[in-house]
């Protein structure tokens, strides 16, 4: 009964056991799971989301009656049936069987966080949460050899980017101090190694860079000596490779310190150590070659180098140096073919037509917009304005050299660039043609040069047409420069230049609010025009609209912080507003680029003594007459200080200065011998009253002096100046009835005029006159009112109720009276003043030429109210 208990027993588990057949795989079943355990979609299993916020963590555990799954007695099917897990005849477990409470792991799902069965009381932790947080590193030790040596090496590096980066901020002096301190970080660090045995093993590109870079530091901060041993250290280290090159450095230092035959050498000896493979370096250095030669004066040597280029790499530089060198020498046909070489060299700049949308695709126009301003595209564009810049300046240097004839020399160089691949230079070489005209004071010829281009196309035709409107502007044809200027702003109505110029014109005229119009929109057009600001601000100080004006020149002054022109208008502008100390403050500030400017330290001389400030006023003044000691307001106003402060002797030389300046004018004379009689030389006084006397026999003042002081002296001649002294005081009231009598006259005469042609029943026309022309008489009083630049003093307009010409406030004593002592000081004044004879003086606007001549200042030097034209 137990055998057959036995077998049955047996029986049944082979039911249970399936024998392994050849054609399956044994290991087939193992890869099929439930779909339940697809960690995939547990993100969108609503019912396991729901699980893991509310219930996870606090419900029991679940007990499973078969280990290894969550979902109850139910065993797991398969493609092999149901499986329980027993023990087999051999005593091998099967699989998913528990041994000792560790399940076997299914294999396909066991990467994902599962397993094929879970110990008792086990929770379901997929993500492997229950485990807690990840073992903190091993902290490092700081104390090994090897991590202090990683440690200095860091600081190293770090001190030399600081280095580096305070020299491009242009902090030189702690961009040297840095590199000092990596300099001896590093020599730390190589004992560091020596000391822990790995001496051998020294970073030679550390130390390369720290020596590179201290060599720079010193160069930069022009300690030679230094960078020069320096560069010698890594030069003569074998160790470096291609240190060679670092002679080039070398060679740089001994330009700077004008040995030129060294640096000769030392770029040689660089260019021997370069391979021919680094072709556009060894190039650089030739041309450094050449460069030093020419500042030697060995333009042969120089012009061996510079032709090498060419034949190798030609470039417009090289190209450029090349027409100097022969320019030195002088030799006309090789600076043709050299002009002709320049303007051959390939630059490698694209067409602009490619930044041109050439179809209407969007995505092809924002490529064409993103790159249209790209740092490429910057780069073209300065490499050929540089080109461009080359070859005009190699043109009009040559032009007089390569022909007889200057205008021969250049119509050569137009029909060479017209066949060039700069062909829109052309124009400019003209203009630039006319303009050397200008250079050589040949007006006709710059004038019939210039109207060649008014059937070019429009922006030619608007230099054109700028360039003659100011040219007439400047010859005062004024009615010429108004119909050019309307032809450049018909050509080109954006051209700043035009409008100035026709502002100019209708300034001229007097009507400054059309005016202030066309500076205002030649603002528009172009905002950094600073001719059009100023001639606005001259605009709104002739209109009274003093406040406006302030405004334009301060905004100048930000633009132009050392123009004595600003400067000054600000200073009469404040003194206008009557705020004399910021007048004055201005004023320092002029001196202060200006430094000998006689009319600006006489008019600080003035402002001091309007203030009060008698003894800074005599220091301006002085300072003024010491530079300019011609000036007779200068000359006037300190012989007047003299005399008031009782130091006669001292007016003395002022008075004999303006009597050589002013001989005509008696009154500087009479008031030399005036200050021999205060002074008590009457010795003196009576010679030159004589004097005064054979010059100017009629004159009272002077016999009646001459009288008193025979008299006192007990001289003979007394009686004979008494004499004269009758006959000529006769003469004068005889003259000054004549003088009454016509002035009654003429006043009769235009009162009867007025009353009879107010009576007449028919008015009498007049001759009629072409507009704009006037007599002969105003015509040469405009002309000199325009002509003559301004006092320091100027800007008082008639609206202001002063004019140009009013003299410095300074009056004088008078002399004596006949029955006064000598030592005596009349109370009585007499004015001193000296009003210019030419009459007030007016205010120029700039004008605005399209090209501005070089080397010519075509306004006058001194300041006051007239523009530089641009």
């Amino acid at each position: 009964m137990v055998l057959s208990l036995h077998r049955h027993a047996r029986e049944r588990e082979m039911e249970n056991v399936h024998l392994a057949v050849e054609e399956e795989d044994l290991y087939s079943g193992y890869n099929d799971y439930n779909p339940t355990f697809d960690s995939e979609e547990l993100e969108n299993d609503v019912g396991f989301q729901q699980a893991v916020r509310t219930s996870h963590g606090r419900r029991p555990p679940m007990t499973a009656k078969i280990p290894g799954t969550a979902i109850g007695a139910r065993p797991l099917a398969t493609s092999f049936g149901a499986r329980v897990p027993v023990a087999s005849s051999m005593g091998r477990p099967m699989t998913g069987a528990v041994q000792d409470g560790a399940a076997r792991p299914m294999t396909a799902v066991r990467a994902a966080g599962y397993t094929s069965s879970m110990t008792r009381g086990s929770t379901f932790d997929p993500l492997g949460q229950s485990r807690g947080p990840a073992a903190p590193l091993e902290a490092k030790n700081e104390d090994t050899p090897e991590e202090k040596i990683k440690i200095l090496e860091k600081k190293v590096n770090e001190l030399i980017e600081e280095s580096c980066m305070a020299q491009s901020t242009g902090a030189l002096q702690l961009a040297l101090e840095k590199a000092k301190e990596a300099g001896r970080k590093e020599r730390t660090l190589v004992r560091h190694r020596e000391k822990s045995g790995n001496g051998d093993h020294i970073n030679l590109d550390l130390t390369y860079s720290v020596l590179l870079n201290l060599a720079n530091q010193y160069a930069n901060n022009e300690m030679f000596p230094e960078a020069l041993n320096s560069y010698q250290v890594i030069v003569r280290n074998k160790m470096f490779s291609n240190a060679g090159r670092l002679k080039v450095n070398m060679a740089n230092i001994y330009v700077r310190q004008k040995s030129y035959p060294k640096a000769i050498k030392f770029y040689r000896m660089a260019l021997d150590q370069i391979s021919n493979a680094h072709k556009e370096m060894r190039i650089k250095i030739m041309q450094n070659i050449g460069v030093v030669f020419v500042r030697m004066g060995q333009y042969s040597d120089a012009i061996t180098s510079f032709e090498h280029i060419m034949s190798e790499s030609p470039n417009v530089k090289t190209g450029f140096n090349l027409i100097l060198c022969y320019y030195a020498i002088g030799d006309r046909e090789r600076m043709k073919k050299a002009f002709q070489k320049l303007i051959s060299v390939p630059l490698g700049v694209d067409d602009e037509d490619k930044y041109i949308p050439s179809s209407d695709e969007s995505d092809s126009e924002l490529v064409i917009e993103a790159i249209k301003n790209d740092k490429l595209h910057q780069m073209e564009r300065d490499l050929k304005v540089l080109a461009e810049k080359y070859i005009m300046t190699a043109a009009k240097l040559i032009a007089p050299a390569i022909e007889t004839s200057f205008a021969t020399g250049f119509d050569w160089c137009v029909d060479m660039v017209k066949s060039s691949q700069y062909v829109e230079l052309a124009n400019d070489l003209e203009i630039n043609k006319a303009i050397s005209y200008l250079r050589q004071k040949d007006f006709n010829q710059a004038v019939e040069t210039l109207k060649t281009f008014e059937k070019k196309d429009s922006r030619v035709k608007s230099a054109a047409a700028t360039n003659l409107s100011f040219l007439y502007f400047l010859e005062k044809d004024y009615e010429q420069a108004d119909r050019y200027a309307d032809l450049a702003m018909t050509a080109d109505r954006y051209n700043p230049a035009a409008l100035i110029n026709k502002g100019n014109t209708v300034f001229i005229k007097q009507d400054h609010e059309k005016a202030a119009e066309f500076y205002k929109e030649a603002l528009r057009n172009d905002s950094s025009c600073t001719e059009a600001l100023y001639n606005l601000g001259l605009t709104y100080k002739r209109l009274n609209r003093l406040e406006e004006a302030l405004d334009c020149f301060l905004k100048l002054h930000a633009i132009l912080r050392n123009s004595a022109q600003v400067m000054y208008q600000l200073t009469t502008l404040y003194e206008l507003l009557e705020d004399p100390q910021q007048a004055i403050e201005w004023l320092i500030q002029v001196l202060s680029v200006t430094h000998t400017d006689p009319r600006a330290l006489a008019k600080l001389g003035e402002l001091y003594d309007g203030e009060g400030d008698k003894s800074q006023a005599l220091q301006y003044y002085y300072e003024s007459f010491r530079y300019f000691p011609s000036n007779m307001d200068v000359i006037e106003w300190l012989g007047a200080y003299y005399i008031e402060t009782h130091f006669c002797e001292k007016a003395i030389q002022y008075f004999e200065r303006a009597t050589l300046i002013q001989p005509a004018q008696v009154k500087w004379q009479l008031m030399v011998a005036s200050c021999y009689r205060r002074s008590g030389n009457y010795q003196k006084a009576l010679e030159t009253y004589k004097d005064i006397h054979r010059r100017f026999p009629e004159n009272v003042e002077c016999l009646r002096f001459l009288v008193r002081l025979c008299t006192d002296m007990g001289l003979k001649d007394v009686q004979e100046y008494a004499t004269k002294l009758k006959k000529a005081e006769k003469m004068k009231e005889i003259r000054e009835q004549r003088v009454k009598a016509g002035r009654e006259g003429s006043a009769r005469s235009r009162r009867e005029g007025r009353e009879g042609s107010a009576g007449a029943s028919t008015p009498v026309l007049a001759s009629p006159k072409k507009a704009g022309v006037g007599t002969e008489a105003d015509v040469k009083a405009a002309g000199a009112s325009r002509h003559l630049s301004p006092p320091p003093d100027s800007g008082r307009d008639a609206g202001h109720g002063n004019t140009k010409g009013e003299r410095l406030s300074a009056k004088m004593r008078s002399l004596p009276g006949s029955n006064e002592p000598y030592e005596a000081n009349s109370p009585k004044e007499i004015d001193a003043s000296y009003v210019d004879p030419l009459g007030p003086q007016t205010e120029r606007p700039k004008t605005g030429a399209k090209k501005r001549v070089e080397g010519d200042d075509f306004a006058d030097e001194e300041l006051g109210d007239d523009l530089l034209p641009e």
